[in-house]
């Protein structure tokens, strides 16, 4: 592994399974309702024609660097990317989201989503050191998500994938009484919750009216409409009264952040607006929430202290098309020039370290 002044962990990874190898560990008399609802999924986004449009058309565009690497896919190949590229440990995440079809099977979907999390296990398995996988947990089942947290807590597991936004699946929002035993659960077992953005079907109609190749206007609006989200967990009191829930938003962005903890803070103290919170949100951001980043020199020298350096998580995105991969250490030292170093080594890997308990 090459040496390098402070370790390297990514905060966002990723990692592509086939159907094929996820249905490998699902019981063969309900392949064929896995199949319906992948199927039903796949029609879905065809009529969105959004964000899920937009990611195919992106990978389909064979010019950067990890197109096309076996890396995404094999863990052995993966491991030998990691080494060339100086990273130590990467918290990963799968390109299939389960979240959006399991819920549509008729019948079996509980061993489906064990099934799915079996599949994300067999990966991380040929090193769980330094592949740190998320599994997936869903949320249209509390009993259910609560058992799948303790049999993967169990089991080893060190992160957690829960949807960025309940509505998008017709559930109701995460301040809802419903989610308070998983809530509990997850506090219990002192593993973050990871949001990763991504399809977002608020986002449909923008989506159909984008003219432009690979969706390029609705695209970062999908990071801003995170904003929605810190809300329902901070606005509403759900950190405050989960001070142990600590919270990861991959790929938002981060030079917005700024602007909507000094938004949220102004409306308490000078607009008057009742949150009913003991603090004001920003210090439950500060307290739990987390983001991640690949490369913002301006936001990462000009907002850092104003988002938190403890709240900031370097990544390399592998493979997607902005990935830094292979060139990563030489793009954090550019990046990082005059950074200090204790501030340098928290955002590189430190608060990785605490967040994930590694």
């Amino acid at each position: 592994m090459t040496m390098a002044p402070e370790r390297l962990i990514s905060a966002d990874s990723h990692v592509n399974l086939t159907q094929e190898r996820i249905k490998a560990h699902l019981p063969s008399r309900i392949h064929d309702e896995y199949d319906k609802a992948v199927a039903e999924l796949a029609a879905g986004m065809r009529r969105a024609a959004g964000a899920g449009a937009a990611n195919r058309a992106s990978f389909q565009h064979r010019t950067y660097a990890a197109a096309g690497r076996a890396g995404h896919h094999d863990a052995h190949e993966r491991l030998k990317d990691m080494d060339a590229d100086g990273v130590d440990i990467e918290v990963l995440y799968c390109e299939v989201s389960g979240f959006r079809y399991l819920y549509l099977m008729k019948d079996g979907w509980r061993e489906a989503s064990r099934g799915f999390n079996d599949a994300l296990s067999e990966f991380a398995a040929v090193d769980p050191e330094r592949l740190v996988l998320s599994y997936q947990i869903p949320i249209h089942d509390i009993d259910h998500a609560v058992a799948e947290v303790d049999r993967v807590a169990a089991a080893g597991a060190k992160s957690l994938q829960l949807p960025v936004n309940p509505s998008e699946l017709g559930l109701p929002d995460y301040y809802d009484e419903r989610y308070r035993p998983l809530w509990s659960k997850i506090c219990d077992t002192g593993l973050p919750v990871c949001l990763h953005i991504g399809l977002n079907t608020n986002l449909d109609d923008l989506g159909r009216r984008d003219p432009t190749p690979q969706k390029g206007i609705m695209v970062p609006v999908t990071g801003l409409m995170t904003a929605e989200a810190f809300g329902m967990f901070i606005c509403t009191g759900v950190l405050e009264r989960y001070p142990d829930l600590k919270l990861v938003f991959v790929e938002p962005g981060m030079g917005w952040v700024p602007w909507w903890l000094n938004t949220v803070d102004d409306q308490v103290t000078r607009q008057d607006y009742e949150f009913g919170l003991k603090e004001l949100p920003s210090f439950y951001f500060h307290r739990q929430v987390h983001v991640t980043f690949i490369e913002e020199p301006l936001t990462l020298h000009k907002l850092r202290h104003e988002i938190g350096v403890r709240n900031m998580l370097w990544s390399t995105d592998y493979p997607h098309p902005v990935t830094s991969w292979p060139r990563s250490r030489a793009l954090v030292d550019e990046q990082f020039a005059g950074i200090p170093a204790d501030e340098r080594e928290l955002m590189l890997s430190g608060n990785a370290k605490r967040i994930w308990n590694l």
